[in-house]
């Protein structure tokens, strides 16, 4: 369902060390001399890239690294969580980036970590980007009165686990936010043990400063958003938004979810995005 864990190697940013999980291509394979970074979504960590992606794009020769920001997953600083800001997460990136070394990276980013991986390429170079499920340029507001409107129950589970932890959470009914509806879904209950409450502070940068800065970035190479055709969350039409701000392509999986990276018929969002790298020759 997930792998297990493994010890993750280290970076350091100010004063927090910050868990990196990571996957070098196995014997036999060619590597690829540009690495690939997974940037998280919200309520998640790098473990949200190891259950899939990391080892399978390993196999495809790439060295795939996927940290976790500071207060998620393993990292230090869950004490300060609530003051943590998407600049803060962007600082966790660069720190992670520059221990890499060569060159500069492809870029991947989940929801709230494409917005990251967004503001860091005002500060880096690198060498692609693709956005998974990207938070609109217009923030989560639309979403969040969708949500209240149309699924109340849901609404309220995420209050419940921002406010008294993911204890709080009715599994059955929060998994309609992030996973499709599909009859072979499997149980979801070892990904939901490791789900955690977001930074507020985050969240509220989200809400109000979630628009793209193309004309901030550095160069930056191409870029593809992906769009999980049966998201809760996000509308095919603001995923589309977030490619047009950048003059992006863009594409939709018809048959996942919000967490494209995790459940079933992941492979299909990992073989688009390696399609359109080779495409574009980012290896």
């Amino acid at each position: 369902m997930y792998a297990d864990f493994r010890w993750p190697n280290w970076a350091q940013t100010s004063d927090l060390n910050l868990e990196v999980l990571s996957e070098r291509p196995p014997a036999g394979v060619t590597p690829r001399p540009t690495p690939i970074v997974f940037a998280h979504g919200a309520f998640m960590g790098a473990w949200s890239w190891q259950a899939h992606f990391l080892d399978y794009f390993a196999r495809q020769g790439f060295h795939a690294v996927a940290p976790s920001f500071r207060g998620h997953g393993q990292s230090e600083g869950f004490d300060r969580l609530d003051s943590a800001s998407i600049n803060d997460y962007v600082n966790d990136l660069e720190a992670v980036i520059g221990e890499l070394g060569g060159p500069p990276p492809i870029l991947v980013g989940h929801s709230m970590g494409a917005l990251v991986a967004q503001r860091y390429m005002e500060r880096a170079p690198v060498a692609g980007t693709v956005l998974m499920a990207p938070v609109p340029p217009h923030g989560l507001m639309p979403s969040t009165l969708r949500m209240l409107a149309g699924d109340p129950l849901l609404y309220l589970q995420f209050g419940m686990m921002q406010f008294f932890g993911p204890a709080a959470m009715n599994t059955d009914v929060a998994q309609r936010a992030v996973f499709s509806q599909s009859p072979d879904r499997p149980d979801m209950s070892g990904y939901a043990a490791q789900v955690q409450r977001e930074s507020q502070r985050a969240l509220w940068d989200m809400t109000v400063h979630a628009r793209g800065r193309p004309t901030l970035a550095r160069r930056h190479g191409p870029m593809h958003v992906i769009a999980g055709g049966d998201d809760a969350l996000f509308t095919a039409q603001e995923t589309r938004a977030v490619a047009q701000l950048w003059d992006a392509s863009w594409a939709v999986v018809p048959s996942l979810a919000h967490a494209l990276m995790i459940e079933p018929g992941w492979q299909q969002a990992a073989d688009s995005l390696i399609g359109w790298l080779d495409q574009h020759g980012l290896a």
